[in-house]
């Protein structure tokens, strides 16, 4: 079983659990909101302070994997303790309704790399791409490192890449001036083994020996980076693989050394169902790995105070698209894999001191190649005029007080379509996400339904229509998918 079928399997069965919880809420939004708001009592809605100004800031944009909407306690997890994330949130603004680029790993890191719909290349196509795939993000596209380079920016990378396998794609081949992580899509925590048994954190383009847990691994790199002296300003990746499968907590040697010879003996075909972790795993470990995560970013914010520079950096931390089997995204429907909110909803911050005020709310909808738009605009770097960006610049709205941008977010997976306009979310999905809206065109409105439980197709088919008409006219943009169809055509 390949990993993107297989992740499409358990994906199902988990968007079937999270909608179970989602079912059964009752008033979701409301006790949604009163969880958030205690344990962040002080929060503010949000309102730019006009007036401050700072030279070009460093950008350290830290990306958690699999990570449910619902996973830190400054977003009511209960079982979670996350503080310094928390701290983070508090010492800048908290997006509530802030959205990964995909439902799938690779695609959305494609959107954030490039600030464009995924399926404007290629590689984005694959939903995700796998250890084995010879495709991956092409050299020649502008990223957002090699558009910050010609800026002047110093551009270092840490963590998952999941964009192309050596030797054909790297992060140094995509403008990043260094590199220090792994390729792939999964790594085993202390051995370092991949989906195809072999050995896969590198340097660069050489491997590099460390038996240690990975995520201290990867803070322990990022704090050498920000504390170097620094002539220009820098852009750090920081990108995690906490809290994606194999299920391994910080001291979980003797599950680590039992995954190790499996993944070691098993045939080829069998490697990813080992790494997937289908006999691990629980709550308890799941919360231990967010843990561990949460005191990593702990220690590289820690660092960044010691350098000196925490003022005029730009903090972001989101995740790559929601969570798995242990994650929690309640009160909404759906995981990974799917385009629900459940699979696509996550926690976003920003903090920067030197233009933004503290303990903010944001509602405001945002997505991962918004942010591309706008750290490229707040760096005064150009975007490239022969592959325009997709993404929206937020600086006006979070720095110069203007209106949040009006436009509508797009998701595209094979057999499944979303379109965000305002408060109402076009859907549709040719398989049983959710059993009496399969093969249906639905529409939701998800400020009074954030669970997608209410069609209010029926009731507003004029806004159907146009919302359905909207999602086709940026999907005749796209590439098609290799088999030559979109999308599953979907109901009249």
């Amino acid at each position: 079983m390949s990993r993107r079928t297989f992740g499409r399997t358990v994906g199902a069965g988990a968007a079937t659990v999270a909608g179970g919880a989602a079912l059964t809420a009752g008033t979701a939004a409301t006790a949604a909101a009163s969880a958030a708001k205690a344990t962040a009592p002080e929060e503010r809605p949000f309102k730019a302070e006009k007036g401050r100004n700072s030279g070009r800031p460093n950008i350290l944009f830290i990306l958690g994997d699999d990570m449910g909407w619902s996973d830190l306690s400054c977003y009511g997890a209960r079982h979670i303790d996350t503080p310094n994330l928390d701290r983070l949130a508090a010492q800048g603004v908290r997006f509530t309704e802030g959205y990964a680029g995909s439902a799938t790993c690779s695609p959305t890191r494609l959107s954030l790399y490039t600030g464009r719909y995924p399926q404007r290349i290629p590689a984005g196509l694959e939903e995700p791409i796998e250890d084995t795939d010879p495709v991956g993000l092409e050299p020649t596209h502008p990223t957002l490192a090699s558009l910050l380079s010609d800026a002047g920016y110093t551009t270092s990378m840490i963590g998952k890449w999941h964009c192309g396998e050596l030797p054909d794609y790297a992060p140094t081949k995509s403008g990043w001036d260094e590199f220090f992580g792994n390729f792939g899509g999964s790594l085993e925590y202390y051995s370092k083994l991949t989906t195809l048994g072999e050995y896969g954190l590198y340097e660069g383009e050489t491997e590099y020996k460390d038996l240690r847990y990975y995520t201290q691994v990867l803070s322990e790199r990022a704090g050498e980076f920000i504390t170097r002296k620094h002539a220009e300003p820098w852009l750090l990746n920081l990108n995690f693989t906490s809290a994606h499968w194999p299920w391994i907590a910080e001291g979980d040697k003797e599950e680590s050394a039992r995954l190790e010879k499996l993944l070691r003996e098993v045939p080829p075909e069998q490697k990813t169902a080992v790494m997937a972790h289908l006999d691990g795993g629980s709550l308890d470990t799941y919360a231990k790995m967010v843990e561990g995560l949460d005191r990593a970013v702990g220690d590289v914010l820690r660092a960044l105070d010691k350098s000196g520079q925490a003022k005029n950096t730009v903090v972001i931390f989101s995740s790559d698209n929601g969570g798995e089997r242990y994650s929690h995204s309640w009160p909404f429907f759906g995981a990974k894999h799917t385009l629900q909110e459940g699979g696509i909803r996550v926690p976003t911050l920003l903090r920067w001191p030197a233009r933004v005020g503290d303990h903010q709310v944001s509602h405001v909808p945002v997505c991962t190649p918004d942010w591309t738009a706008t750290l490229l605009d707040v760096a005064g770097a150009r975007p490239d005029r022969n592959t325009p960006l997709d993404g929206v610049s937020l600086a006006g709205h979070l720095l110069e007080g203007e209106d949040a941008p009006r436009r509508d977010l797009f998701w595209r997976l094979r057999g499944e379509r979303a379109l965000r306009r305002g408060k109402w979310k076009y859907h549709y999905a040719e398989t049983a996400k959710l059993a009496p809206f399969s093969g249906k065109d639905v529409l939701f409105d998800l400020e009074a339904d954030p669970s997608e439980n209410a069609n209010k197709a029926g009731q507003e088919p004029e806004l159907l229509a146009e919302l359905k008409a909207a999602w086709g006219e940026i999907d005749s943009g796209l590439l098609p998918y290799p088999s030559g169809t979109r999308t599953p055509k979907a109901e009249s």
